[in-house]
């Protein structure tokens, strides 16, 4: 028996359900039940109503965001070391530390953040979502954090002022896209359109037809008439993208843009998490309740 029939034979014997994120590899989002972006995958976990086990196959506040939204299942996270080092950017000190300065101006915090953080915000947010939560909210100045890039965005889009916490707050990975390389792509693709996440820097969204996130550019991909779309974010959205569009042509913005958190999740680390069931994600119930409280306002806002 190979490892992929191990794992579904693991999967049935224990009534577990495996997510992955649209950054794992190419052979994790085969083997996973759904496939998707951070809370589309907490969204359907808490659809799956006869799993007993969820294995997220991504990096540690995606797997924390799981549980909080479903206390009674057991998730697992296959790697301890896929931590998202954004997230870890921001401290609790930090949100109080600001909420001195501003006492009047709600916190919104990306789902890209820990747990802890997550208890002291009054709602999350997602790429996908975050201009119509910040849109949704009686307050012109608003504490956003942790991505400085999509904070700017989403003011640009509202018209609000954000002020972001920390103050330079960023993803490693999206940061080395730079618009030379999407010059160069175009003088070899000229009809080629450009689609980039808005974690990117400014002047690499200005390059860009459209700026979402992963969901969207999925969507975007699907409906576009162009045959050929340059990819602005992690490179393992594209295994989803050509699976999904088979007759169109992808390619990254930048070859290197990896993330080497995701990509520690292999299929062996799944199988090992699986059979051994490790390793658990564990919230403190006080900080479960306060973050479960703003990630279900954030699912109230219609987007």
């Amino acid at each position: 028996m190979n490892l992929i029939d191990e794992i579904e034979k693991l999967k049935k014997e224990k009534r577990a359900v495996i997510l992955a994120h649209n950054y794992q590899r190419a052979e994790v989002q085969d083997i996973a039940d759904y496939v998707g972006d951070s809370i589309e995958l907490s969204r359907k976990a808490m659809l799956e109503q006869d799993a007993e086990i969820i294995v997220f196959a991504a990096v540690d506040f995606m797997a924390e965001s799981a549980a909080v939204l479903n206390p009674e299942k057991k998730v697992l996270l296959p790697s301890l070391g896929a931590r998202c080092p954004m997230a870890q950017m921001l401290t609790v000190d930090e949100i109080k530390r600001l909420k001195v300065h501003y006492p009047d101006a709600p916190v919104v915090l990306y789902v890209n953040t820990l747990a802890s953080s997550k208890a002291y915000c009054d709602i999350c947010c997602t790429s996908a979502n975050a201009v119509e939560v910040v849109n949704s909210l009686d307050a012109d100045t608003i504490i956003f954090g942790p991505d400085r890039n999509l904070s700017e965005y989403v003011a640009e889009q509202t018209g609000k002022t954000l002020i972001p916490i920390p103050e330079w707050g960023f993803c490693p990975t999206h940061l080395l896209f730079q618009p030379e390389d999407v010059t160069v792509l175009k003088q070899k693709y000229p009809d080629a359109v450009v689609m980039v996440h808005p974690e990117c820097s400014k002047e690499m969204r200005q390059t860009a037809d459209f700026i979402g996130s992963t969901s969207k550019m999925c969507r975007y991909a699907r409906e576009t008439p162009a045959k050929t779309i340059i990819v602005g974010t992690e490179e393992g959205l594209l295994h989803r993208l050509q699976k999904e569009n088979p007759e169109k042509q992808f390619t990254i913005a930048y070859s290197d843009a990896v993330c080497p958190n995701m990509k520690l999740l292999t299929l062996d680390r799944v199988y090992a998490s699986l059979k051994e069931e490790k390793h658990v994600v564990k919230i403190p119930e006080q900080i479960a309740i306060k973050a479960r409280g703003a990630l279900e306002r954030m699912f109230q806002v219609k987007s």
